[in-house]
């Protein structure tokens, strides 16, 4: 019932400032308006009415704080877009990388019953398509503390359960690749040079991977 009260605009606002929120422990107006890519005026004239609505506490100058709602209101939207991904993949067929820009439309549909009711066909998800945790219908989100495959060690193995950046190209390279969630990563050697990373899996006896990608993917020992 909360994300009724919200415009898809304010949900757009309140989605961003808790990205920012968890990445950076902080937000500004300059940062938010870098991030949604909207003038710093345009970004300032929103945050006044969401702290109106008491979504937010703002005060000039100082960083931006959601507030206990505000902060339920953006994850549940995060919700909505995390479980459409999910049932895109898995009953739809698509690519992971396809379903982002779909679940950003769909993830506007104020009918509860309707992401309620995709929640049961999938079985209750804990994690989207691409590893991220998937909100509770408390907003309540479980975040897992995963190592990059950037920062392991020669001689283990490892799995390959999340990413740390979806965009669509950067998915589509894993494609190429035949990486996907749940495969079984050994580490064959790391380069001292770059930091790249030689490792196996699958039908891949011998691949190297660049610093840029193995910062990207998150993983945990087996």
């Amino acid at each position: 019932m909360i994300w009724k009260m919200a415009s898809s605009t304010e949900e757009n606002y309140l989605k961003a400032l808790l990205k920012l929120s968890s990445e950076n422990g902080q937000c500004t107006v300059s940062d938010l308006s870098k991030m949604l890519e909207i003038s710093t005026p345009t970004a300032n004239s929103m945050i006044k009415k969401l702290a109106e609505k008491k979504w937010i506490s703002y005060e000039k100058y100082k960083p931006i704080h959601l507030t206990t709602l505000g902060r339920k209101m953006a994850a549940l939207v995060i919700r909505k877009h995390r479980l459409t991904e999910m049932f895109l993949v898995e009953r739809m067929g698509f690519g992971w990388e396809e379903v982002h820009v779909i679940a950003e439309q769909i993830e506007h549909i104020k009918s509860e019953k309707f992401f309620d009711r995709m929640d049961d066909m999938l079985g209750h998800p804990s994690i989207d398509p691409h590893g991220s945790p998937i909100p509770n219908k408390e907003g309540a989100i479980i975040e897992k503390s995963y190592a990059r495959l950037s920062e392991v060690e020669i001689g283990k193995k490892y799995r390959f359960v999340s990413l740390d950046q979806s965009s669509a190209e950067f998915l589509l390279f894993l494609n190429r690749r035949d990486i996907h969630l749940g495969m079984t990563i050994n580490v064959i050697s790391i380069e001292s040079f770059d930091g790249s990373l030689v490792i196996s899996y699958e039908q891949h006896p011998k691949e190297t991977m660049s610093l840029t990608v193995c910062e990207r993917l998150l993983v945990e020992e087996i």
